[in-house]
Formats: structure tokens, sequence, C-alpha cells
């Protein structure tokens, strides 16, 4: 195992903990029923399975396939190719998605300015594209010939027009900087606090209170391309309901699977690399002793570098 600075928080795995969690993967060979795979995370290319898992069982499928740039995983690597053939890649997998959906569910799959139109494109012919979300990935040190590329994409479709979106749930907490007030003087929609006006905000699809998983949090990994689970939080919370299945067909190590849990929703994830797996299994199990989601507390989304007094005296005003 790695030795870390005293302050690194970075989730890792000794020996013993990849043989521990290496016994609780699932290795699939046949077709299964939906009770043989829930709550389980599967060792396996997803593209080996998936017409194996049963029909109209999952509730919404968040999808973060590697984008189409060298990138390496571990012992894997996917190289980047010619849109066209992006496009065909994606044409393999997006299309057999569509069988394991209720009529109600949702799916959201991730991309970056390479490869957005593409999974636009595809994602079109199969289901009602409703949104595309940008979300601020503040992270690198820029370009010389370029500009920075610190956003990443979303797109967020649905199988009809009869699907869950849980505005309530998904609400940001603002600082105000332009207080309109009542003609009493009274605050219009906000809130005055020691620390501040706030007002609590409709979610928009560019989302900027997001930090990307690093050494100090405990929530990092060494995986590449880890999503923070708050924006899986964001994700799940609007689009199913506490008890729905949850469903990550590249779980890597494992962010939607833990929020789910967290969230108190179901799950189920394919990942090929068995210690992406394996971390997986860590996080869900540490997920027992400590259910809290960085930038997510009393029900509310916090605008990124929130102090806790903040959220203590906000929470205060809620109780009286």
């Amino acid at each position: 195992m790695v030795q870390r600075a005293p302050r690194n928080r970075t989730i890792n795995l000794s020996d013993t903990d990849y043989l521990h969690y290496e016994e609780r993967l699932l290795r699939l060979s046949r077709p299964v029923l939906l009770d043989k795979i829930i709550n389980r995370t599967i060792c396996q290319d997803v593209f080996e399975i998936l017409d194996w898992m049963p029909a109209n069982s999952i509730d919404l499928i968040f999808a973060d396939p590697p984008y189409n740039l060298t990138k390496s995983f571990n012992d894997l690597a996917f190289q980047k190719i010619p849109l066209n053939e992006y496009e065909k890649w994606l044409n393999l997998w997006i299309p057999k998605l569509l069988r394991l959906l209720k009529p109600t569910s949702s799916i959201y799959i991730c991309g970056d300015w390479r490869s957005s139109a593409a999974i636009h494109t595809v994602l079109e012919k199969y289901f009602i594209v409703r949104n595309r979300i940008t979300w601020e990935r503040e992270k690198g040190r820029g370009a010389k010939k370029n500009w920075k590329n610190c956003s990443e994409d979303i797109w967020f479709g649905t199988v009809s027009d009869d699907y869950r979106f849980n505005l309530e749930s998904v609400k940001l907490n603002r600082k105000v900087l332009a207080p309109y007030t009542h003609n009493n003087g009274k605050p219009k929609d906000w809130e005055e606090t020691d620390n501040g006006r706030f007002r609590i905000t409709h979610p928009s699809n560019i989302w900027t209170d997001l930090t990307v998983p690093f050494w100090s949090m405990p929530e990092n990994t060494d995986h590449p391309t880890q999503k923070p689970e708050k924006l899986l939080a964001k994700i799940i919370l609007a689009s199913s309901q506490e008890g729905d299945i949850i469903f990550d067909p590249f779980l890597g190590a494992g962010t939607t699977s833990v929020v789910a849990k967290k969230l108190n929703r179901q799950y189920i994830g394919i990942e090929i690399d068995e210690t992406y797996c394996c971390l997986a299994e860590k996080r869900l199990e540490m997920a027992d002793a400590n259910d809290s989601i960085q930038g997510y507390s009393d029900s509310v989304f916090w605008e990124r570098n929130t102090s806790a007094g903040q959220k203590l005296k906000h929470r205060s005003l809620h109780l009286f």
C-alpha cells in the first residue's frame, strides 16, 4: 500500500483489504433475476452482461463512460478515436439500456467537449433528451495554446413524458448579491444571517458548486476521473425516490453506489477493473458508519466553500 502524507485522506486498499473485498464481488455467467444483482458490485465487462440483466427493473441510470481521449485506468486504457467512431461505440451499449428501464425512468450520461456531441446524437435516438447540464470542473493548471478546460457535460434524458423530477430536493442555498425587499422593507425570498444574506434557489443546468475530489477529502480515491459525491446526490435526489434502483454501467470507484446507499436507494454497479470494484466495496462499507455527503446537509445543497458556521446558523433559523 502506498504511504500517504499525514493529512492525505485518500481511500486505498491494503493487501488484506483487497482479499476481503474481492470475495464480495459478483461475476455473472448467465441471465439473472433482479434479487441476484441488487445492491451488488459486478466485476465484469459491461458488454458481456447487459443482455443478461432483467428488463424493466431500473429507475435511474447514471453512466460515466470513458471520454473520447487517451486515458489509462490501472491496466486498462481507452484510446482517442475519430468522433464518428466514438459515436459507433456509444451505439453498442446505449440502446441496450432502454430495455432495462421502466417507463418512468431517467438516464444521465457524462461527457466532455470532445464526446458531448456524439452522446447527444446517440441519446436522442432512443430517449427524450431533456437537458444538458454543464458543471464546473475547477481542476488543472491551464493550457498554453488553448482555453483551460474546466467544464464537463451531463446529458439528461427520459424514457417517456411521465418521469420524476423532485424539484424541492435539489434546491441550492446561495448567497444573495442584490437583495430585493418588499414595500415594507422585509426580505423578498431571502434570509438575513450573521454571515450574510442567503436565498434558497431553483437549480439550473449550470453547476458551479462542485469540488472535484482531491487528497484531503474523505471521499477521494486514486481513480483518475472520480465524480464528486455531491454531483451524484443532485441527480439521485432529483430523479429517484427512496427504495428506487440506481444503475451505473461504468462504476469506477463506486461513487454512484455509495451515494445511492447514503440516500436510501438501492444500487447495481458494473466495473471491469477489480481494484476499483474493491474500492467501491470499501466505500460502501464506510458509508455504514458515515452517510454524510460533502456540500449537502440539512436537505440543502450549499455553495462551494460555505463554512460550517454558516450552515449551522441557517439551520437554526428554520428550527424556530
